[in-house]
């Protein structure tokens, strides 16, 4: 099995797999990425095991399971990369389709089943609930659940994708528990997960580490995206976009520690990366990917390391975060 825990070489990167996942829909709009190409996505997973990548996160949802079937089949000769998907969520593979939240960890267990042929594996390295908010007490049948998968081997570790601290610790003293997946970015610094992560050793699995895109360097004020995507949909979950635009607060934050994140030779990408690896020692960001060159990007960020201090303090004080 793949090793998918707390103790890994710093700095480290993962890549997310939302966006090859092609398009699938919640109540009507749009939560995928736009129509992608399999062939293009396989090249991409390629490009990331040229460059040492050996860490991607998926999750039922995306697309449907479309998501865990590419990554599995470009990864089936590969059984020393890890592999994290998230459960959770119905999903109708025909209709492509998000049904809605799954609390009965009996059909999460036959879940778990389907994620593991889709991936074409016979133990998932990483588990997480995919339900953000899910309450403690309704989650703890689903992670005792999960303990005994993890005690039989069908589960390498577990863990919750979560932005709500009390939830982050609740678990974190069950055998297997090892990760949190978590929202955070330059734009977010998640000053309040971040603390209970470092202090209960748990990996911190950073999802949208470039805002969804706003850090990738690609967009400006005039850009206007489609509503046949996440960014364009307005699903109302997410506030770095409005009727498909970036909105004016992220883009007017992004203009002021641009050139800090740019230095020393840095693309943005790069740079919005560096941030997270100087941000807490226990960082993996997992951004997403659908190219080879956007890869060949994303993993030149670990040539040049975390930030400086001094450009941390910079980038905070641009912001007016001195409690960051």
């Amino acid at each position: 099995m793949a090793d998918f825990n707390t103790t890994f070489q710093k700095p480290t990167l993962g890549l997310g797999c939302w966006a090859i996942g092609g398009p699938f829909f919640m109540d009507g709009r749009a939560v995928g990425w736009g129509e992608i190409d399999d062939n293009v996505s396989r090249a991409a997973i390629a490009a990331a095991r040229d460059h040492g990548i050996m860490h991607f996160d998926t999750a039922q949802a995306y697309g449907c399971g479309h998501s865990e079937i590419v990554l599995g089949d470009a990864l089936k000769n590969c059984p020393d990369v890890a592999i994290a998907t998230k459960i959770g969520l119905e999903i109708d593979t025909e209709t492509k389709q998000l049904v809605g939240p799954i609390t009965d960890p009996a059909v999460i267990r036959q879940s778990i089943d389907a994620s593991r042929k889709r991936l074409g594996r016979d133990q998932i390295d990483l588990v997480l609930h995919h339900n953000n908010e899910l309450p403690i007490a309704d989650a703890r049948p689903t992670f005792d659940m999960l303990a005994t998968l993890y005690d039989q081997g069908v589960i390498g570790a577990y863990g919750w994708s979560t932005d709500i601290p009390e939830s982050a610790r609740a678990f974190a003293d069950h055998p297997g528990f090892t990760t949190i997946e978590h929202a955070m970015n330059v734009l977010k610094p998640a000053e309040q997960i971040v603390p209970v992560i470092e202090d209960t050793n748990l990996l911190s699995l950073i999802r949208s580490p470039l805002a969804m895109g706003v850090l990738g360097g690609k967009y400006d004020a005039n850009t206007q995206f489609s509503k046949d995507e996440i960014r364009g949909s307005n699903p109302g979950w997410q506030d770095y976009f409005k009727d498909g635009k970036i909105t004016d607060a992220y883009l007017s934050q992004l203009d002021a520690v641009r050139e800090t994140l740019r230095s020393e030779g840095r693309t943005l990408a790069q740079g919005a990366l560096a941030w997270l690896w100087a941000r807490t020692p226990n960082a993996m960001p997992i951004p997403g990917f659908r190219t080879p060159e956007q890869v060949t990007d994303l993993c030149g960020a670990l040539v040049h390391g975390p930030l400086t201090q001094t450009q941390m303090d910079e980038i905070e004080t641009i912001l007016g975060r001195p409690n960051v």
